[in-house]
């Protein structure tokens, strides 16, 4: 096993140098408050992976819910990190061989112990291929070194895979201890605005009715959110939705934009 892994879109996807990175972290969380808090216990975070500049007022909507100790007053210990592959094909589901993750803010470790487990109980490939340069989980990173700085990750990418598969995988990380999931993903991509707003307002609705046969043209992250939304509807949780927007409404012109929503399961 490798000992890290560099980060890949530093300077790309959001600051290279530490401290720029770390006030725009902050500053996305202050200007994006979340309005209402779940009644119940926190249990997964739906959030977009573009550059900060453009999806980051959408995920720190969602981030702002565990600002404080969200867990029933726990801090959360380990999160489980789903998000799809944009670079290498990929059919099932990838773990890294790499015990952290690096970011211009520090280091992230990885839960080896329980990605161990993973491997064995759910069949994950180590295929360090599909994450060296795949930037759906480590956008994530800065905020969660930013509000979890203890916290440890289990970052999977998953491609073609079943709703069930993975849905059985996010159950057994909601039978763990102070475990959050969280699934990165974007909605409809280079669409114009109006087209745009109407295609994530569709799938909005999936989501919203634990629909789990959400294509990938709605969503980068179907294959994981399906396993999510039917995790969710097994379980009996409730879903919010805590933004929806696109790049046109950030930082982006309106003729081909990419749309963006975060979500609270509780």
């Amino acid at each position: 096993m490798n000992h890290i892994r560099p980060a890949a879109v530093a300077g790309l996807f959001y600051p290279g140098q530490a401290d720029s990175l770390r006030r725009m972290v902050l500053q996305l969380l202050t200007d994006n408050p979340v309005e209402e808090r779940p009644a119940g216990r926190v249990r997964a975070l739906v959030v977009p992976h573009a550059g900060l500049i453009y999806s980051g007022p959408v995920a720190a909507r969602a981030y702002n819910l565990i600002r404080s100790a969200g867990s029933g007053g726990r801090q959360w210990r380990t999160v489980l990190m789903l998000g799809p592959n944009h670079r290498v094909p990929l059919r099932g589901i990838a773990a890294p061989d790499v015990e952290m993750f690096d970011t211009p803010v520090g280091s992230v470790s990885v839960d080896t112990q329980a990605l161990l487990t993973l491997e064995r109980r759910f069949d994950i490939q180590i295929r360090p291929d599909v994450h060296e340069n795949e930037h759906c989980l480590e956008v994530q990173l800065p905020f969660l070194r930013e509000l979890l700085p203890g916290a440890r990750v289990l970052p999977l990418v998953v491609g073609q895979v079943g709703a069930e598969r993975v849905a059985d995988l996010i159950e057994w990380a909601w039978q763990q201890p102070d475990m959050l999931v969280v699934v990165s993903s974007d909605l409809s991509h280079y669409h114009g605005y109006a087209d745009a707003k109407r295609i994530d307002g569709e799938t909005d609705a999936e989501l919203l009715a634990f629909h789990h046969e959400i294509r990938p043209e709605q969503a980068c992250g179907a294959y994981a959110l399906n396993g999510l939304m039917l995790a969710a509807e097994r379980k009996g949780l409730q879903i919010d939705r805590l933004d929806l927007r696109n790049s046109g409404d950030t930082a982006g012109g309106r003729d081909q934009v990419v749309g963006y929503g975060s979500y609270v399961l509780y």
